[in-house]
């Protein structure tokens, strides 16, 4: 069984055991959190809920950690121009287990 869930703007499919990297959740680790937004839901044997039954579906996952990404670096240049600009980026994240699918 897995599902499609809606979190930070983007979507994931997830099944119970996965380990996913989020944008920034505000909970602490060990936290249980609840995903209402269940955008989908895909039994074993190849069916799909239906929008009537698609309101009782949630998904529970764990916090397991609140960190922040690798660092990437932005390099901007101009040619002639004598332009050249580097910035570095590091993304927040929370990354969560999947503990289980209720449908």
């Amino acid at each position: 069984m897995h599902a499609i869930i809606q979190t930070g703007g983007k979507q994931y499919r997830v099944k119970p055991g996965d380990v996913i990297r989020v944008e920034r959740l505000a909970f602490d680790k060990g936290a249980a959190i609840e995903f209402p937004a269940v955008l989908a839901v895909f039994r074993d044997n190849g069916e799909v809920l239906t929008e009537s039954e698609l309101p009782e579906a949630k998904v529970v996952a764990t916090v397991t950690q609140q960190d922040r990404a690798k660092k990437i670096i932005v390099f901007k240049f101009k040619r002639k121009k004598q332009y050249k600009k580097t910035i570095g980026h590091r993304q927040n994240f929370t990354e969560l287990r999947i503990n289980e699918i209720v449908a």
